[in-house]
């Protein structure tokens, strides 16, 4: 059935169909996966996707395009099998599309909706939220409004920082499903050779440089105290938060309070709330990130951190399990990943970034997206709900290689198996430190990170002097990025 309702207006003689289930939310997290990396991409760069590559064209069925293999769609087929048992109406596909990162997968998706091939709904990540929002995805505001006895479990259930970072412009374009802070990991073992315990909760950027000064002298070669990688998520920008500041200026959308006033009215943060971030001018050039990136220089030319190369972290995991990494940014999905690499619970553990002027913390997060050309969007939109309730979620999660949105999913049960100690921390971030924020990722975020990436390395490897230098070019790149498809 083809909807022929004005986007963003569901179909005002629409029921939800029978069967419908939404007490609990699905996520299988990508994120850590993929290092979250979006890197700039042109038109004329993007991969050639032809029909022959497309499976099921022209099906009836419901198209989700996921980033991952054909092993992580059949992964998934409990998944669909759940929904088709709930929804015996609505045939389900989903499709898995090959990408070295969200860059490659997002390039893939505008082929295919350039080529009149799109999927129905898309599995999108914070890095590419406003560029779907801005060209290509359905609003759910109406849908959510429609639903809301039926979506209250989940809302009640998922922190408002979430929901806020999947706004734009006053609208909610996604649900958020799993997420990921940049905390910091802990290398017991090499704290213990350093005579080092845990650091306290509020520790702060001095105490950082002196816990790596006391990792490098307690192995002083083949040793890394600190660990960082040249993307948005766990490279400069945790730093930048924590300093109070961003290499783009922040602001808020004005609306959102349909959301708020119905679902969030006791949140505490309740009047700082908005209609999504907004990343509109670069702040390269401002005395923070200045101070922010010459710090890091200081690490860097001190040996106590690396010189940080582009790419995801996925090699880290062996590193760290080697205990040839002392400390690194990542999130919850880190605790599968070394689990899988042969680390006990009692080998690593998670901290809390370490407070600057603040300790302001930066999150990524993904969830389904509707696409504005969705077959039947009605549909679509029953895919999204069934994949926000717990038995969804709890399918789609059943390991920790990733932070369910769920704040009840995160317990002492889900990382029973793999660690860390302190897994409280992961869900804690965001009740601890409600400021914490979304990856800055505008709707021309491929041009900016390539910006960024470009200029870092420059700016951490000479001098201090070099630093300003290099942040008067990140400026006038940034300027030119953000102009880009306005």
């Amino acid at each position: 059935m083809t909807s022929e309702k004005t986007p963003g207006q569901p179909n005002p003689s629409f029921t939800p169909r029978s069967g419908s289930r939404i007490s609990h939310f699905t996520r299988r997290s990508m994120l850590g996966l993929t290092g979250l990396a979006v890197a700039g991409a042109t038109l004329g760069a993007w991969p050639r996707l032809t029909g022959a590559d497309i499976p099921g064209r022209g099906s009836k069925a419901l198209n989700i395009a996921i980033l991952g293999t054909a092993a992580d769609a059949a992964a998934r087929q409990g998944l669909v099998q759940a929904f088709t048992a709930a929804h015996p109406d609505i045939p389900v596909q989903v499709q898995a599309i090959q990408g070295a990162d969200w860059k490659d997968f997002f390039s893939k998706i505008l082929t295919m909706v350039a080529a009149g091939t799109p999927p129905d709904v898309v599995y999108v990540a914070t890095e590419g939220a406003q560029l779907f929002a801005d060209k290509l995805a359905e609003p759910l505001d109406d849908y959510v409004r429609r639903d809301a006895a039926d979506m209250s479990d989940y809302f009640d259930d998922v922190h408002p920082s979430l929901l806020e970072a999947f706004m734009y412009q006053g609208s909610l374009y996604q649900l958020p499903l799993d997420w990921n802070a940049a905390n910091m990991y802990l290398n017991t073992t090499t704290f213990a050779q350093a005579g080092l315990d845990r650091p306290k909760d509020d520790w702060t950027q001095d105490d950082f440089s002196a816990t790596l000064r006391a990792l490098r002298k307690a192995r002083p070669a083949d040793f890394t105290p600190y660990y960082w990688t040249n993307r948005l998520f766990g490279g400069v920008v945790p730093w930048l938060y924590a300093n109070d500041t961003s290499f783009l200026t922040e602001s808020k959308a004005s609306g959102g309070d349909w959301l708020w006033d119905r679902f969030y009215p006791k949140d505490p943060a309740r009047a700082t709330r908005g209609g999504g971030y907004q990343w509109l001018a670069p702040n390269a050039e401002d005395a923070r990130v200045v101070e922010t990136f010459d710090y890091l220089r200081e690490l860097v030319a001190e040996g106590l951190g690396v010189r940080p190369e582009s790419g995801g972290g996925n090699a880290l995991v062996g590193l760290f399990a080697n205990n040839r990494i002392g400390t690194t940014p990542a999130g919850g999905y880190w605790a599968q990943g070394l689990h899988e690499a042969g680390m006990t619970a009692d080998q690593f553990d998670v901290q809390f970034f370490p407070r600057w002027r603040t300790q302001r913390h930066q999150f990524g997060a993904a969830g389904y997206a509707i696409m504005r050309t969705a077959k039947d969007k009605d549909a679509a939109w029953e895919w999204v709900k069934f994949c926000s309730s717990r038995e969804a979620m709890q399918l789609a999660i059943p390991k920790p290689n990733t932070t369910p949105t769920r704040r009840s999913m995160v317990n002492e049960s889900f990382y029973a198996a793999t660690g860390p100690r302190h897994w409280k921390v992961f869900y804690d971030t965001l009740d601890r430190f409600p400021t914490s924020g979304p990856i800055p990722a505008p709707p021309q975020q491929a041009a900016v990170e390539t910006a960024l990436m470009k200029n870092v390395s420059a700016a951490v490897s000479g001098s201090s002097a070099g630093v300003r230098t290099a942040m008067g070019t990140l400026q006038r790149d940034l300027e030119l990025a953000l102009r880009r498809n306005a």
